[in-house]
């Protein structure tokens, strides 16, 4: 049962592959507890999951745009605020790809045009998204804007290669972006680590149940679920932590 945490609340949701995703799980959660919200991802991701299920699961729309591309972003923007009746509330940026760990290209032999690329989907995206939030006034004042970063932004892991770079880079956009946006308007920007989780993205890094283990005995709580994950985005996209930046 939802207790309208997000009442009357708007957003863009991005990265809900399927059911076992972390967007995906956020955007069920938003959707009991009130928000409304486009969903949206890169065609070709659209062809892979199972986004229209999940639309129609929260009577939400969907408007396809490659997070790297910025006519695609504008008209994203634009047309979720048609959609919506106003302005918005909170974006979530679930986004992540490297070509390089998907080929399996090993650290040390890296296709530096892959490396670019990315970068560019896993983390230039995040400021992007908010460039241009910003530059159509997309973002009511008290807004929340996530992206889903990791731990390997700080510490070494073996297989996860140059998306610790990206994620580095992630974290590094959201405090400069969260500094910047917060004098704007309010608007508050901030970066989750989720605990090893069985999804699509997770489990294409080697040696992940090893990993999944291991991390499962170091916390004191165990690994946080994905459904934990969306309950904490939840709490962030709400009037409680609407003093919560960087």
């Amino acid at each position: 049962m939802g207790k309208n945490l997000l009442k009357g609340k708007r957003g863009i949701i991005f990265g809900a592959l399927d059911e076992n995703s972390i967007a995906w799980i956020t955007a069920k959660i938003i959707h009991q507890e009130g928000g409304s919200f486009v969903l949206t991802n890169a065609p070709i991701a659209m062809r892979l999951g199972k986004i229209d299920e999940l639309a129609e699961m929260c009577g939400s729309e969907v408007i396809p745009a490659d997070a790297t591309s910025i006519p695609d972003l504008e008209n994203l923007v634009s047309k979720s605020m048609e959609v919506l009746g106003g302005k918005l509330d909170f974006v979530l940026h679930s986004i992540g790809m490297s070509p390089n760990v998907r080929k399996g290209k090993p650290y040390g032999d890296l296709n530096y045009d892959w490396m670019h690329k990315s970068l560019d989907i896993s983390a230039m995206s995040f400021h992007k998204v908010m460039q241009t939030c910003e530059k159509l006034d997309a973002m009511n004042e008290w807004g929340s804007i996530i992206a889903l970063t990791y731990i390997a932004a700080q510490r070494t892991y073996p297989d996860y290669s140059d998306m610790a770079q990206a994620k580095a880079m992630l974290e590094s956009i959201a405090r400069s972006y969260g500094e910047r946006y917060g004098q704007l308007k309010k608007v508050r920007v901030n970066t989750i680590s989720q605990s090893p989780t069985m999804t699509r993205a997770g489990t294409g890094v080697g040696g992940f149940d090893a990993f999944l283990d291991f991390a499962k005995n170091m916390s004191p709580l165990g690994n946080a679920s994905a459904e934990d994950c969306a309950n904490y985005i939840a709490v962030m996209f709400s009037d409680f932590t609407r003093m919560v930046t960087m």
